[in-house]
Formats: structure tokens, C-alpha cells, sequence
């Protein structure tokens, strides 16, 4: 989510900046963006720590493309990529980067996203059901709508979407594809509404948001995808040495609590002693590998003012403290 002249505001960028400083402020410091977007995070921290260097990702080739444009001026301080975060790793090897000093991850799907009616990923207007955050390649939301059995539907829906009503909406869905496949995003809207109980349609907003997160979801593997790219993230930040201010810190945004879920299991395993109860003497292979900066933050009043679509954001981070130890 990017800045005003590109028409998107990056989300919480001062405290993600701030968060960020006391890793790359050194010299030769290498900062990830693993959802790249437009640029408006990478940009603010090119612009903010003038030594470092920072290496962009992205599954969208859209927004890698924006993004190269607008972080052309900092020449070759910036190194793109089209990759899902997950294969952060695999990016760093054919640079030749060991270890890089910040990480960003902006999850969900962006402000850029939702504003262009062909991606589908808006339920307030007919668009195309797609939802793919790399529109070149995978299943489609339709795909999913037209193939999945009752009980896939339903489980997607009721887990990925935490939709009460998600069985009834699932069989609606599988009983209108047998006279029509979908194809447009209003058509599913008006099911979904007709599906849900009046009452329950009084509250929470349109209905038919949580059925398109956990469209969105399952269609770009989202949460498994940042199961893997965490702990990747964590092995491939540069430890806390005994001269330095600070190790290697990693910084996520969320925008729903699926998310933040994930983020805060990993980031708790990692804060944790490994030693055994009552164990007299904590060695240092038993020490926390991470330090919890913060318990997760939201944006503050002048924000969402500013920026409405934050206000669903939290941030976790968390710096590492050393390499764990192989057994």
C-alpha cells in the first residue's frame, strides 16, 4: 500500500521505519520488501537509510512493474524480483546475499489490487472472478467456485473465510453452477445474501466479505505461504553479534486475524526457551532465538484518518537474537 502520488499510502511507514532503524543503520545493510506492492514502503527506506540496499518481491507482475519505475532512481541500491515471499531464500542465493538485516512483509492484498475492477478481488462491483495476485499462472476464484465439492467449499469458507453460514452458502453455490457456472462477482454477491439469514445480513457489513477472503485466500495459498516464508525470513536475518546495536529485524503487517495468528505463533516459538522445566541452567542452545519488539500495534487516530483502509492493520516484529543450534 503505497504513497499519495502513486494514489496509495504506505501503512503505519513511520513505525515500520522506526522498527526498522536500529538494523539498517549500519553500513552494507540489506533490506527485504517481500510484498514489494508499488514501492512505498521500499521507497520510504531507500530514502530513509541512504547505505542500503534492498531487494524487492513480488508475485504480482503488475505491481513489479510500478514498482520498478517508481524505485528507478535509486539505480542499482535496488534489486526486483517476481517471487512469493515463500521463496525469499531462493532469491537471495542468486544474488549472493547470506544475510540481510531487515524484512518486511505487507500481507493481504493491496489497495492497488482492489482498485482495478479486472483483478476481482472487490465484491462491491461486478469484476471477473479471478482473485489471483499473479494473474499469470493458477486457478482462478471461478475455477475454485465451479470444481470445489460441497465440503471443499464449506471448509474454505468456514475456515480461511470464519463464516458461520458457510455450508449453506457452499450448497447454494454447487446448486447455481449446475445451471450456470460462475463467472462475475455480483452474480456470487446476490447468492450470498439470498444465503445468509436476514438478521445476521443487519451486521458485520456486506456479507459476502468473508466468502471473498477465503476465495482470495485459497486461490494464492496465502497462509501456507507465509508459514513457510517466517521462519525463512528468521533463518536469513543476521544475527545479533556482540558489537552490534541490533540483529536482523522482522516486521509484518497483517490485515485480518488468520494472519496476525500465524505471525504470532511463529514469533512467540522463536521468543521461547527451549530449555526443559525446572531445568537449573538455561544453556545457550535452549535460548530464545527471537526478541518481541511490541505486542502488536495498530495505527493510530490520525492514520486511519488519513488512511481508512488501515484500520484493520497490526504490526509484529521481532529481532533476531542468534543462530539456533543444530542438534
Amino acid at each position: 500500500m503505497n504513497g499519495p502520488a502513486h494514489g496509495h499510502v504506505p501503512v503505519m511507514r513511520e513505525r515500520v521505519l522506526a522498527v526498522l532503524e536500529p538494523a539498517l543503520e549500519r553500513e552494507g545493510a540489506v533490506v527485504v520488501d517481500a510484498t514489494v506492492g508499488a514501492g512505498g514502503h521500499s521507497e520510504a527506506m531507500l530514502i530513509r537509510y541512504p547505505q542500503v540496499r534492498l531487494v524487492g518481491l513480488d508475485r504480482d507482475p503488475i505491481a513489479l512493474e510500478r514498482a520498478a519505475v517508481r524505485l528507478a532512481p535509486f539505480g542499482d541500491r535496488v534489486h526486483l524480483a517476481h517471487a512469493v515471499y515463500d521463496r525469499l531464500p531462493d532469491v537471495l542465493v542468486r544474488l549472493g546475499v547470506d544475510r540481510v538485516h531487515g524484512v518486511l512483509f505487507d500481507l493481504g492484498v493491496s489497495s492497488m489490487q482492489l482498485d482495478e475492477p479486472d483483478r476481482g478481488f472487490a465484491y462491491a462491483r461486478d469484476t471477473p472472478l479471478d482473485m489471483r495476485m499473479d494473474p499469470t499462472t493458477g486457478p482462478t476464484a471461478a475455477d475454485v467456485l465451479n470444481t470445489y465439492a460441497v465440503a471443499d467449499l464449506t471448509r474454505l469458507m468456514r475456515v480461511y473465510g470464519e463464516e458461520r453460514f458457510a455450508r449453506r452458502i457452499a450448497e447454494a453455490v454447487v446448486a447455481a453452477r449446475a445451471q450456470e457456472p460462475f463467472a462475475g462477482s455480483a452474480r456470487l454477491v446476490e447468492l450470498i445474501r439470498a444465503a445468509v439469514p436476514a438478521p445476521a445480513r443487519r451486521t458485520g457489513g456486506n456479507p459476502a466479505k468473508r466468502t471473498f477472503q477465503a476465495l482470495r485466500i485459497e486461490v494464492n495459498g496465502e497462509l501456507a505461504a507465509l508459514e513457510r516464508a517466517l521462519p525463512a525470513a528468521i533463518d536469513v536475518s543476521a544475527s545479533r553479534a556482540p558489537e552490534s546495536i541490533s540483529g536482523g529485524r522482522i516486521v509484518v503487517l497483517s490485515y485480518h486475524s488468520l494472519e496476525d495468528r500465524v505471525v504470532k505463533r511463529v514469533f512467540a516459538a522463536g521468543a521461547t526457551s527451549t530449555a526443559p522445566p525446572g531445568f537449573p541452567v538455561e544453556l545457550p542452545e535452549h535460548a530464545p532465538v527471537l526478541q518481541l519488539i511490541g505486542r502488536g500495534e495498530t495505527p493510530d487516530a490520525a492514520e486511519l484518518e488519513a488512511n481508512p483502509r488501515a484500520a484493520s492493520a497490526r504490526l509484529r516484529a521481532a529481532e533476531k537474537l542468534r543462530e539456533p543450534r543444530c542438534a
